[in-house]
């Protein structure tokens, strides 16, 4: 569920004592008596934030937001990666930081700790949460298993490389900036090209108008030397993949081409779902309590395109949709039918001091999947493979549960 975020309640979730740091930073409210406030009860701060002019609150706002973007879990996980690289995973200076907040009480203490007493770990981090929420990534396997350069001329042949083709090919990118950030055995590229000039309804100072501004796209690329694939993150058309995928190979990778890419014909089982005695396997420290079958679209393969979809309530009886499969399959001959896509609902303990959560997932035969690569999503991918549904080379056994 998307987290909704109002500047009144990120005052209310950030400890006093931190909320007179923050704005101490800002040279604001140097009159208010912080520590008299009440926790969670910021009345006093958001009268006084109220009386600011609205340049302030603004620029204020958009930092607030950027905080309370990683007052998370999946937020958290990105700051430990990014101060992993900084100080090394498992060393001394690495256990000190992770001391420091094994007494948070909750995860907006953490981030707006280390906004204040850690900014060098911030910028990555919160590039790390940007990229862990976005949807849609694209693999690419066989890009071999050269190192990544992260060096100034390599960064700018490749934001020169993006330039130039969307210049070329969709009349923007006039300028491109890219940033590089290592995140474990994976290199992640943020770049950002010009994209088209844009007029914004927006308030300016009090005053409602049409403004002018230029803003920038993103394309982010997460290179793994260790596995020899790419993703990359692209809005637009599939059409672009390839020309991106070439010219990181030539500036990065240092290739004289893109190697050739054989197609992928892993597919997922989704037949396997068929199965009454079918049974979803997920190690215990998962934290996912429950996985249940909701929907089940059912495609003929006799060549009519004909297709059935199958929902149930899952939440009261598990086995629901077999149930009703049992009912359709008295009228439609449903073994001649495959399972082309399915829709699970997972029940995942994330915080032991709150209910477990309800995750949808959407299977697609032959390849598609809704779940991101964000930490949560990692443990239900991984749910996925060790119950055999994982995407396998058709020739290839299933895997047997353990």
């Amino acid at each position: 569920m998307a987290r909704h975020y109002s500047i009144r309640s990120f005052f209310r979730q950030i400890p006093n004592t931190l909320l007179a740091r923050y704005f101490n930073e800002w040279g604001l409210f140097q009159e208010l008596h912080f520590a008299a406030m009440k926790e969670t009860a910021p009345d006093a701060l958001f009268a006084a934030w109220l009386g600011l002019s609205e340049g302030q609150r603004s620029t204020i706002d958009a930092q607030s937001r950027e905080i309370f973007d990683l007052c998370c879990e999946t937020g958290f996980k990105a700051i430990v990666d990014e101060a992993e690289w900084h100080l090394g995973a498992g060393s001394d200076a690495m256990g000190s930081f992770m001391a420091v907040f094994a007494e948070s009480p909750n995860h907006y203490h953490s981030a707006m700790l280390v906004y204040l007493d850690y900014r060098e770990y911030w910028k990555g981090a919160t590039r790390f949460y940007h990229a862990d929420t976005l949807p849609y990534w694209r693999k690419r396997a066989h890009m071999g298993h050269a190192p990544a350069a992260v060096d100034d001329a390599s960064l700018q042949r490749l934001a020169e490389g993006i330039r130039a083709y969307f210049r070329e090919t969709e009349g923007r990118g006039n300028n491109c900036v890219v940033e590089p950030f290592r995140r474990g055995d994976l290199d992640y590229f943020f770049a950002y090209p010009e994209d088209y000039s844009k007029q914004s309804v927006e308030w300016v100072n009090g005053t409602f108008d049409i403004g002018p501004h230029n803003p920038a796209f993103e394309v982010v690329f997460v290179y793994s030397r260790k596995d020899g694939t790419l993703d990359v993150n692209v809005p637009g058309s599939k059409k672009v993949l390839e020309p991106l995928q070439g010219i990181f190979a030539t500036t990065i990778l240092n290739l004289d081409a893109l190697p050739p890419n054989p197609k992928d014909t892993r597919v997922y089982e989704l037949n396997l779902l068929r199965e009454r005695d079918f049974r979803f396997v997920y190690d215990p420290g998962s934290g996912i309590e429950r996985v249940t079958i909701r929907k089940l679209r059912m495609s003929s393969r006799l060549g009519d395109r004909n297709q059935n979809t199958l929902e149930a309530d899952s939440d009261n009886n598990p086995l629901a949709i077999y149930d009703l499969m049992e009912t359709v399959g008295k009228a439609v001959p449903l073994h001649h039918y495959d399972v082309t896509q399915a829709e699970l609902t997972v029940s995942i303990v994330e915080d032991v001091r709150k209910r477990p959560k309800r995750v949808t997932v959407r299977i697609t035969h032959p390849q598609s999947c809704s779940l991101k690569y964000d930490e949560r999503d990692l443990k239900l991918r991984a749910m996925l493979e060790r119950s055999g549904l994982e995407p396998r080379e058709q020739d290839d056994p299933v895997p047997e549960a353990p």
